[in-house]
């Protein structure tokens, strides 16, 4: 499209992630369904947690957890304000669209309301970000916001590139322009989820934030390679890592808690449930939940078998009321149940 293009190049290495996301996210979608609220709820304290972490916010993610069951925690009242800020922000995030500048100023209106003077409203001076005193990066001068912003916008609501690179290439511009006073990581953070889950819902709960607070540094001196390159290609692969990282704890994590369900609630499931799967068919069942449309000879190319073990294996799946083929044998597609 004509118009703004953000600096990046699409290398191997992001299109395996991407490849490896798509894959880990057929599963991680399978078993979205069977999430319970307090798995969610526990997801987004530590997304919320790690977010502010990393901006310097001293609460545990057991005090998080306490202001948002509404209990009394001692702890500075500016990091108190800033996680009662965010668990409201992140609620609504669902209402916003990523493309919308009046959308963005009011989550950032929301979650920086009480903090700084000017919530909600792109900086009026120009800054500088610094790490121990020294000057990391200068953004651009405050008379070219309005054009940088609205130009990144416009480049996302048009842009035909997938949302695992996309959202990533908006998060790296983002903290570039660097456009309001204060909180533009933590909205950074916000953006490329809502970004996320307005192509898949179910990434409104993944806490990759955790992963990236984890590795504070790494994230720090990615976005300065980027500024020095003057392109972005280097934190597309960095965020994509972290999206494979989170979505393999993720899984590892509900199938942990699967592992130990009691008894009682076990008993309540249906034998084809209890049913156990083959490495083969559950390997099926992730590729098809992340492309529904996939054919035969793609199962047995990617799964390096023959087509005759993936026809076995899918006849099993369906037998097995686990996955049930929608339309006709050409045109039709794929459902895990």
């Amino acid at each position: 499209m004509a118009g703004y293009q953000p600096p990046y190049t699409i290398t191997s290495a992001i299109l395996n992630r991407v490849i490896e996301v798509g894959e880990l996210l057929g599963h991680w979608a399978a078993q979205a369904g069977q999430s319970s609220p307090l798995l969610r709820k526990e997801n987004r304290i530590r997304t919320i947690q790690a977010s502010l972490a990393i901006e310097h916010n001293s609460l545990s993610t057991e005090q998080v957890t306490a202001i948002m069951d509404g209990k009394r925690v001692l702890a500075p009242a500016k990091d108190i304000q800033e996680v009662r800020n965010a668990i409201v922000t992140y609620e609504r995030l669902p209402s916003w669209q990523s493309h919308r500048l009046e959308d963005l100023l009011a989550a950032h209106y929301s979650l920086m309301s009480g903090l700084v003077d000017a919530p909600g409203r792109l900086r009026s001076g120009n800054v500088g970000v610094y790490r121990d005193k020294q000057l990391i990066h200068m953004a651009p001068p405050a008379n070219q916001l309005s054009r940088l912003v609205n130009d990144l916008l416009v480049w996302l609501k048009h842009t035909d590139i997938h949302p695992l690179i996309a959202s990533s290439i908006f998060h790296y511009e983002f903290e570039f322009i660097h456009p309001f006073a204060d909180g533009n990581g933590r909205m950074g953070r916000l953006w490329q989820t809502l970004i996320l889950s307005e192509w898949r819902s179910e990434l409104a709960w993944l806490p990759v934030e955790t992963l990236i607070h984890n590795q504070q540094q790494d994230y720090y001196r990615v976005l300065g390679v980027c500024d020095r390159a003057s392109d972005c290609t280097a934190f597309i692969e960095f965020m994509l890592e972290k999206l494979v990282a989170a979505l393999t704890e993720g899984i590892g994590a509900k199938d942990r808690g699967h592992a130990t369900m009691s008894e009682e609630t076990s008993e309540e499931m249906s034998e084809e449930n209890l049913s156990p799967l083959s490495s083969t068919s559950a390997r099926i069942l992730v590729i098809i939940a992340g492309n529904p449309s996939v054919t035969i000879a793609q199962l047995a190319e990617i799964l390096a078998i023959s087509s005759r073990t993936i026809e076995r294996n899918l006849k099993v799946l369906q037998e097995g009321k686990r996955l049930i083929r929608v339309g006709a044998t050409k045109k039709g597609y794929w459902r895990v149940v």
